[in-house]
């Protein structure tokens, strides 16, 4: 779900210094973030274990009506899209909204996963995502080393997985669905560091207001991806399917 690219650059966003202290205006915006973010990954949850708790309403997204599934993932993707695109326009609240939005759609079309695989499975995808996820956040806020490099292959062989992902519909490869997973492993691995890098360097200069908030929400936005992207991957590669 939600495996596509989007625009990582935020440089259009304005940004001006402020008599605030640049240490107090990043860990207010860091922890920003990761509230956000969690609480986006909290929400996809519940909704995501509701929904597959309810055979009704799974049968009407997932088979009566199939689209409404689709429907669902082209939302998804609008929104993440319209918010990235219109960052600089809207107010705080609205994008705060459309990214809980997006993250409730989200949970609905995630709680295949529940009828897909065991919920041990679901469970160790998620702790060990969250270490990966952890480690490699922790990693890009506090190298010195510029990662844009890094960024630039990750976003690349991104492209690269869509397209196989795409063309893999088709052929229905077991070995290259393999593949396709363990690349995407370390694509979002290092996308997870790069963009942490990124934020980082976008708070120097931030103020804490309105525009701080929102830059908040777009770093939870794009972490939240990079989460729910690595998890779905290791789920795949290692989940135990239901028999």
């Amino acid at each position: 779900m939600s495996e596509f690219n989007y625009n990582r650059d935020y440089n259009t966003a304005a940004y001006h210094d402020s008599g605030v202290s640049t240490a107090v205006a990043e860990n207010s915006v860091f922890r920003n973030v990761y509230l956000w973010m969690c609480g986006a990954l909290t929400i996809t949850g519940l909704v995501a274990y509701y929904v597959a708790s309810n055979p009704s309403v799974m049968y009407s997204i997932f088979s009566r009506t199939p689209m409404i599934f689709y429907g669902l993932l082209i939302a998804e993707f609008v929104l993440v899209i319209a918010l990235t695109a219109a960052i600089n326009k809207i107010s705080a609240l609205t994008a705060t909204l459309m990214f809980l939005l997006y993250s409730v759609i989200n949970g609905v079309t995630l709680s295949a996963i529940f009828v897909i695989y065991t919920m041990g499975s679901i469970a160790t995808a998620f702790f060990v995502t969250a270490g990966t996820f952890g480690a490699m956040a922790i990693y890009g806020s506090v190298t010195k080393t510029d990662l844009t490099k890094v960024g630039n292959i990750c976003i690349m062989g991104l492209i690269g997985i869509i397209i196989a992902a795409l063309v893999n519909i088709f052929l229905k490869n077991e070995m290259m669905e393999m593949i396709i997973s363990i690349v995407a492993v370390l694509v979002f691995v290092g996308l997870t560091a790069y963009d942490t890098q990124k934020i980082k360097q976008m708070l120097w200069n931030a103020e804490v207001n309105d525009t701080t908030q929102k830059l908040a929400v777009l770093g939870a936005l794009t972490l939240y991806l990079d989460f729910i992207n690595l998890f779905l991957q290791i789920l795949r590669l290692f989940g135990n399917r239901r028999s």
